[in-house]
C-alpha cells in the first residue's frame, strides 16, 4: 500500500484543508500554532490523514525555536502510513480494530532490534529475543514491554517484538492508553519503520524517517506526537 499519485493528490487536498494559503494569499499559519494543544514542549510530530478512512497520510516533526513563544519551524517530512482500519478517536477506540487512535501522545522511550541511530538522546532499549509487549486484557502486564513473556500474558495476545525485523528495527512508544491503561481500549501502539502496508493501528514511515526522527528527538524538549485527520471530529487541530 505505497504511496502512489492518488496519495499525493489526497495530501495536497488535506494540506488545503489544514489551511495552506491559495496562490497569492497570505502565508499560512504552521499546523502546530492551529492545534489546541501541543503537549507544552519544544518539539512535536504530527501524523496527519486526509480522512478516517484513509491508510496513509503524512509526518512532520516541528521545533519550537524562541522559547515557549516562539515559532513552530518544521525539521522535517515523511509518507506516513496507518492502521488497515483507518482512524479513530483515540478516547473510543476498540482493541482489535486495526486503528490508528487519534489524540495527542507523549513519548515515553524508544526501542529498536537494530542499534540506535548515532546521535540518539531517548532512552533507547535493545530488542532482544525474550522482548515482548503485552496486548492480554487480563495480565497484570497489559499495554507494557515484558522480559521475559509473564506468565499471565498468553503468547496469542503479545507481540514477540524480535519476529518483526523491518517494523521494530527502530520505534518510539507512543502513549496511548499507556499511564493509566483501560482494558479493550488497545495496546502496542508505536511510531515505527514501515512494513509491507498498513499497519494494525501504529504509525509507521521509511527507514531513514525514523532514524532521523530518533536523531532529532530531545527528551528534554518534552516532545509529543499528535495524530488526526485534515479535517472533521478527528481533525489533528482539535486536539
Amino acid at each position: 500500500m505505497r504511496p502512489g499519485l492518488l496519495v499525493a493528490a489526497l495530501l495536497s487536498a488535506s494540506l488545503l484543508t489544514l489551511g495552506a494559503a491559495p496562490d497569492g494569499g497570505a502565508a499560512p499559519r504552521p499546523l502546530p500554532d492551529r492545534m489546541a494543544k501541543t503537549g507544552g514542549g519544544s518539539q512535536l510530530i504530527t501524523a496527519v490523514a486526509p480522512d478516517t478512512g484513509s491508510t496513509t497520510g503524512t509526518v512532520t516533526w516541528w521545533d519550537r525555536t524562541g522559547g515557549s513563544e516562539g515559532r513552530w519551524v518544521a525539521a522535517g517530512s515523511a509518507p506516513a502510513r496507518f492502521g488497515s482500519g483507518g482512524l479513530t478517536d483515540g478516547a473510543t477506540r476498540i482493541q482489535g480494530t486495526n486503528t490508528t487512535p487519534t489524540g495527542l501522545y507523549d513519548l515515553p522511550y524508544a526501542f529498536g532490534i537494530e542499534a540506535a541511530p548515532r546521535g540518539t538522546a531517548y532512552r533507547y532499549r535493545t530488542v532482544r529475543q525474550d522482548s515482548w509487549w503485552c496486548q492480554d486484557n487480563a495480565s497484570r502486564s497489559y499495554n507494557r514491554w515484558s522480559e521475559p513473556r509473564p506468565a499471565d500474558c498468553r503468547a496469542a495476545e503479545a507481540e514477540h517484538l524480535i519476529t518483526y525485523p523491518a517494523q521494530y528495527a527502530h520505534a518510539l512508544v507512543v502513549g496511548f492508553n499507556y499511564d493509566r491503561p483501560v482494558r479493550g481500549r488497545g495496546a502496542g501502539i508505536f511510531l515505527h519503520v514501515d512494513g509491507r502496508g498498513a499497519t494494525a493501528g501504529c504509525v509507521s514511515v521509511p527507514k531513514e524517517a525514523m532514524r532521523r526522527i530518533l536523531r532529532w528527538a530531545e527528551p528534554g524538549e518534552r516532545p509529543h506526537i499528535a495524530i488526526g485527520t485534515a479535517g472533521g471530529p478527528t481533525a489533528i487541530t482539535r486536539y
